[in-house]
């Protein structure tokens, strides 16, 4: 999460509320009371959705005026969902996925102490996956069993190789999972040899050096596709 995440009160104007959005660069704002209660949230869309469009018969003088008497408990949203400091990683994006949301405040004793977005939640994912470490990469189809998590690490012990990271997923049926896992230290056609002899299914394997997987950029101006 972001502790003591950026704030404003409810009489904090449109043109306060948006200078704080673009000089912090952030899409959200938890508007607080005097006493440090959490009231509402204004999102970067609530301040666009409240501007005149740019076929608005008012003048730029009257806009300005009209924007500069707008305060924020006329455009928060006053329904929040939040969770508490203690609540899991998981559990917060359980129910921001739930709730449709792109942000949980954290409270703790009814004050606000922190926020969590999707970007922490992407962040967060991208170390549970060992996104920045170079390794082997495998996707492995299982029966899920006890021991078959034991039995994985035993096969890529025997090679000598060492788990960057393990993620469990659904599989197609109720029966299987799906199991991604990195590796260092241990070659890639033994090791796929010998957890397939375990009855360990490879769906794939593949080799991340470097920077990672390189994005594609698509540019219709220029052409088709270029990397970064």
């Amino acid at each position: 999460m972001t502790p003591n995440p950026t704030t404003v009160t409810e009489d904090a104007s449109f043109e306060d509320a948006l200078h704080l959005i673009r000089e912090r660069k952030i899409r959200r704002l938890p508007v607080v009371a005097k006493n440090g209660r959490l009231v509402g949230i204004v999102a970067e869309k609530d301040l666009f959705s409240v501007s005149p469009s740019s076929a608005t018969s008012l003048s730029v003088f009257e806009v300005h005026y009209l924007l500069a008497k707008l305060k924020m408990r006329e455009v928060m949203t006053k329904r929040v969902i939040a969770v508490g400091d203690d609540c899991p990683l998981e559990e917060a994006a359980r129910i921001m996925v739930d709730h449709k949301i792109g942000c949980l405040p954290i409270l703790k004793d009814g004050k606000l102490v922190g926020i969590i977005t999707e970007t922490d939640i992407f962040k967060a994912f991208v170390e549970i996956m060992g996104g920045r470490e170079e390794g082997l990469r495998l996707t492995l189809d299982v029966t899920e069993k006890k021991g078959m998590l034991a039995a994985i690490a035993k096969e890529i012990f025997k090679q000598n190789g060492n788990i960057i990271s393990m993620a469990t997923f659904s599989g197609h049926n109720a029966s299987d999972r799906i199991i991604t896992v990195k590796v260092v230290g241990a070659p890639k056609d033994p090791l796929i040899k010998n957890l397939e002899t375990a009855c360990v299914k490879v769906l794939n394997a593949i080799d991340v050096t470097g920077g990672g997987y390189t994005p594609l950029v698509i540019d219709a101006k220029k052409q088709p596709y270029k990397e970064l």
